[in-house]
């Protein structure tokens, strides 16, 4: 096997081989430390993990194309809550008053609007200004946040829907309404980043920039859409989660960039830009729920499963590291 072809491999298969490796250590393990009597390979518990790493891995999703395309979105967490509140209180609009329960599809699209809109407002900075996606979007992200305390200032945003909460709870073929929502983003996202030019432009821009505007491709554009891209995912997250919650502090969504990239970098995904997996990304996703719930499940405090992910992904980006230079033939041990 040639080097290029086993690091793409490593990166891009490794992270199935952690799950599995979770999995059979949390099960053993949970015999002996748990306070619990349900198997943590429980099938209840399987779904219900898969339900809660929706949210995250939607965003996650939308953030492997903007770091294939060698950028960061910070913003995303605020694009979260503020969709969230715009759903929430556009229900209760007076406008809306006659629709009945046709305002669900009216406030899902108007929360989805609202992440267009303000992944457009990044696009357009980074495309026409120049300057680094990671300080546009910092900037971003306190300014969308402030907007959400501007809208209700630090009282939490309330609208319970039945209609709603029953489609968001509902399951189909086994698999709950979240689960279907994440898998329909990963198919449809793999599909934009592996079989259309698009794709293959981001990995091209996020390779090389220059040699990407030298061959004719558009990249303030391109950029845009992505942006405009990520900012729709983070209002879909918002869309499933709070479909069935019904109520959004300001606060929500805070480190969900966070979590995202870490997700992304787990994954594969080179922080530098031209490499990435939509496929690994989900699997980094569901690496950290499942730590996250395997460490709880054996008694861990939320403190050591932030230190236990944190040191994780420092030897996955040193690892990373370490690969990349074996593909020039300077792999040191």
């Amino acid at each position: 096997m040639e080097p290029g072809t086993l690091s793409t491999f490593l990166k891009r298969g490794a992270i199935w081989g952690f799950i599995v490796l979770q999995l059979v250590f949390f099960s053993i393990a949970g015999k002996y430390l748990s306070l619990s009597d349900t198997a943590f390979m429980d099938l209840d518990n399987m779904l219900l993990l898969l339900k809660q790493s929706a949210p995250i891995g939607i965003i996650a999703v939308g953030m492997t194309v903007i770091m294939i395309n060698g950028n960061i979105d910070l913003s995303v967490g605020a694009i979260f809550a503020l969709a969230a509140v715009v759903m929430l209180d556009s229900m209760t609009w007076p406008v809306f008053a006659g629709l009945g329960d046709w305002v669900i599809p009216v406030a899902w699209a108007l929360a989805l609007l609202t992440g267009i809109v303000l992944g457009a407002i990044n696009g357009l900075i980074v495309w026409k200004t120049g300057v680094d996606a990671f300080i546009v979007t910092l900037g971003a992200m306190l300014g969308y946040r402030g907007l959400v305390f501007m809208y209700n200032g630090e009282q939490p945003t309330s609208h319970l829907n039945w209609t709603l909460v029953d489609f968001a709870e509902a399951q189909f073929l086994g698999l709950p309404t979240a689960a279907w929502f994440l898998l329909g983003t990963v198919a449809v996202v793999w599909f934009i980043m592996n079989r259309t030019v698009h794709g293959r432009n981001a990995y091209a821009i996020g390779d090389n920039r220059e040699a990407a505007v030298n061959a004719g491709i558009r990249v303030g554009p391109h950029f845009l859409m992505n942006f405009m891209l990520i900012g729709f995912l983070a209002a879909l997250s918002a869309v499933v989660f709070y479909s069935e919650s019904g109520s959004v502090n300001p606060n929500d969504g805070q480190l969900y960039e966070l979590w995202a990239i870490t997700a992304v970098v787990l994954g594969g995904t080179k922080l530098t830009g031209g490499s990435g997996s939509i496929i690994s990304t989900l699997g980094g996703v569901i690496a950290i729920q499942l730590l996250r719930k395997g460490l709880g499940h054996i008694g861990a405090d939320t403190e050591t499963v932030n230190l236990v992910i944190g040191l994780i992904l420092i030897a996955v980006l040193f690892l990373d590291r370490q690969l990349n230079l074996k593909g020039k033939q300077e792999l040191r041990v």
